[in-house]
């Protein structure tokens, strides 16, 4: 496929596109991508080189794919996710190469504003929360609450991070930002945000 600029999105020469698929204004697709049939991309996404995403997978807003990713069927990333270097997704719990499972597929759902870091892999049928990070070669295997940041495998919480990615201070049961100023206090387990 030639370099397009066809319905304001771009897409490298060496990139292909299925059809049916949407992508939305303002999105690059980069060197040797592939985008399979059916998937739905948000506008101004970034796909970085040597991406796959494959059919029905759901990208909202904004989501920037770092190279070597692939996004498989059953992945749902929200507005603003992140997607580092080289991480990786499942959609099968038990996988053989003799036996064909795609009834089986299990939604992953990564939230506004979630950061996967490089290297990390998220076993399918979880949800990473709002803002939540996830650490470089963490391997996450269960639900990541919002504003969490997780590390090591399998992924433990260690902390949490506030909406910029800044790493929150606890002070008394209240976790402040030292870069933004913003505030969230903990209840029932999660962390919100103080408005």
């Amino acid at each position: 496929m030639k370099n397009m600029k066809k319905n304001k999105y771009y897409v490298h020469e060496s990139s292909y596109i299925d059809e049916p698929c949407q992508i939305g204004e303002g999105t690059k697709i980069w060197h040797f991508s592939h985008v399979m049939q059916n998937s739905i991309i948000g506008e101004r996404c970034n796909i970085g080189q040597n991406v796959v995403i494959s059919p029905g997978v759901v990208l909202g807003n904004n989501v920037k794919i770092q190279n070597n990713v692939s996004v498989y069927t059953g992945v749902i990333c929200e507005d603003d996710v992140f997607l580092g270097p080289s991480c990786v997704f499942t959609n099968v719990i038990n996988p053989r190469s003799f036996i064909e499972r795609k009834e089986e597929y299990r939604k992953t759902l990564i939230k506004k504003g979630a950061s996967i870091g490089a290297n990390a892999t998220i076993v399918c049928g979880y949800s990473i929360g709002k803002y939540a990070f996830i650490g470089a070669g963490a391997v996450v295997t269960k639900d990541v609450p919002d504003y969490t940041l997780v590390v090591g495998n399998p992924a433990r919480v260690v902390g949490y991070v506030c909406e910029c990615g800044n790493k929150l201070q606890n002070v008394q049961n209240e976790y402040n930002c030292d870069l933004c100023n913003k505030k969230y206090e903990k209840t029932d387990r999660k962390l919100i945000l103080k408005e």
